[in-house]
């Protein structure tokens, strides 16, 4: 079966669980957009932690389009509170592996996600500065709308920002 997300300009949901460095588990829901341009491919959304206080995690990652044989793709985030993360997608039979690191942060991470179906995934994650725990994550996402590809000449600069509140 060929792999959807990422790979599809789509609008997905996810719902699940992330723990903080404590080991509290919080309940988690998102909304990711995948959208497709001639330079890069976009990933932007967000993920709401629903404890208390409550959190929103506003991300866009800038992807660079991947080669004929599809195996990987290296992305960006920029954040005022992780740094510049540098990461790549590795397909890997059913799954796709995300590596990361910030050098001038010291963050790090990685993340599983595994389809079971052309619509759902299932996504495991680690967050850690240096040698230390900060987010894990377990969240299952469903695609909920297909987008077109789009075609333009550039690319909107994006913020990043998370809010607590």
């Amino acid at each position: 079966m060929a792999h959807t997300f990422l790979f599809e300009p789509a609008v997905w949901t996810s719902s699940g669980t992330l723990w903080r460095a404590d080991g509290e588990a919080l309940e988690a829901i998102g909304r990711t957009e995948i959208a497709h341009r001639p330079q890069c491919w976009l990933l932007s959304g967000t993920l709401k932690v629903l404890g208390s206080p409550p959190a929103e995690f506003v991300h866009a990652y800038w992807i660079e389009p991947p080669g004929p044989d599809r195996a990987s793709m290296k992305w960006t985030f920029e954040s005022a509170t992780f740094g510049t993360l540098r990461g790549r997608f590795a397909v890997i039979g059913e799954s796709i592996l995300s590596v990361y690191a910030c050098e001038s942060t010291g963050y790090h991470g990685a993340e599983h996600l595994g389809q079971i179906d052309a619509d759902t995934y299932r996504t495991a994650g680690v967050l850690l500065l240096k040698d230390q725990i900060i987010y894990s994550w377990r969240m299952m996402l469903q695609r909920t709308e297909r987008r077109p590809c789009w075609k333009c000449a550039a690319v909107p600069s994006v913020a990043i920002s998370i809010t607590a509140g």
